[in-house]
């Protein structure tokens, strides 16, 4: 199984992965939103963490931007947001679940 995170916070990224890696997940990485858009479009993942505030372009643009691409994964938002309107900007915007709080 391949993951991709999209974390731009390093040490909330590396914690993340180490843990996913030493399940046995393959786990690629990255730390803005374009780059994840990037890598979301070019390979092939099972499921993707997503931050909701990330450099260069937030969550939720990379979310519907993703959300009109031909193989989409999973995404699961990564946020510290936790608000109920939160949760369902989140999910309106094509988030497959929303229930990771930091």
């Amino acid at each position: 199984m391949r993951i991709l995170i999209i974390e731009d916070d390093i040490q909330l990224n590396n914690i993340i992965s180490k843990h996913l890696r030493e399940a046995g997940y393959a786990v690629d990485c990255c730390f803005d939103g374009e780059n994840g858009l990037y890598y979301m479009e070019s390979t092939e993942y099972d499921c993707v963490i997503l931050d909701w505030m990330l450099p260069k372009r937030d969550g939720l643009s990379v979310l519907r931007s993703y959300h009109g691409h031909s193989r989409c994964a999973p995404v699961l938002m990564l946020t510290a947001r936790d608000a109920v309107t939160d949760r369902v900007v989140g999910l309106d915007a094509g988030a497959d679940d929303h229930p990771l709080f930091l």
